[in-house]
């Protein structure tokens, strides 16, 4: 099981007073690796020098906004994302969940709402339950501990929602898992309604995963319930 407070938490938010008190908050509550930016360059720096864990981003910021950051940082060191601003509008709520949040926090908030929420989400993501971290598919070879693939030689990292949805499956493996399991397990409770989204994924993982992902031997779609991860020496 993965130390889940040890892990690296970047904080972007331009007012240095809230920066030091979430960073306080965190850290008496066990979060010693948390890292503080006030800009999206600063950020992207945090990012490139890094493996971070969580993101804890603002939607206002000097030199940018935090959905643009956001994507940006998924194509540096893909991590899942809790929005902390101020704008509580239904439009920015929906805006940042739909491009792959896992959480939104509106301003203010109680401390231990903040802890809670960055626990669930780290718990979600990186709870690895006590089965082998890595295996094989074929000859591709899926890391469960550096949420990466390695295949052909190549080392291909796994997103944050990628590596959710991978781990549901091989601790389920040759069973059917249902699109609402796999949903719940990816966006917990704000999934309704994510089946398209889900098969986006799917199928962006299976490029990472299959030799020929037009004809998947692993990762199969079971029509009208959800899909099953087949491993064949089993």
């Amino acid at each position: 099981m993965l130390e889940i407070k040890n892990k690296k938490i970047l904080i972007v938010d331009d007012e240095k007073n809230l920066l030091d008190m979430l960073s306080d908050i965190l850290y008496k509550n066990g979060f010693y690796n948390v890292y503080t930016a006030s800009d999206c360059k600063t950020a992207a720096e945090f990012a490139q020098a890094g493996s971070i864990s969580l993101y804890l981003l603002d939607v206002n910021l000097p030199d940018g906004d935090g959905f643009s950051l956001f994507e940006n940082l998924q194509k540096i060191s893909p991590a899942p994302v809790i929005f902390l601003t101020a704008r509580g509008e239904g439009s920015d709520r929906v805006k940042g969940l739909g491009l792959g949040a896992d959480d939104y926090i509106v301003k203010p908030f109680l401390a231990d709402e903040l802890v809670l929420r960055v626990s669930a989400v780290l718990k979600r993501v990186y709870g690895i339950s006590k089965v082998t971290s890595v295996f094989a598919l074929s000859d591709t070879v899926i890391d469960l501990e550096t949420a990466s693939v390695n295949k052909n030689g190549e080392e291909i990292p796994l997103t944050a929602k990628e590596y959710i949805l991978i781990k549901k499956l091989w601790e389920s493996k040759n069973k059917i898992v249902t699109n609402d399991a796999l949903c719940m397990a990816a966006w917990g409770e704000e999934y309704y309604g994510c089946e398209n989204t889900l098969m986006v994924h799917i199928r962006r993982l299976r490029k990472k995963i299959e030799n020929e992902p037009s004809k998947p031997k692993h990762l199969l779609t079971v029509k009208g319930l959800g899909y099953k991860l087949v491993i064949n020496n089993e």
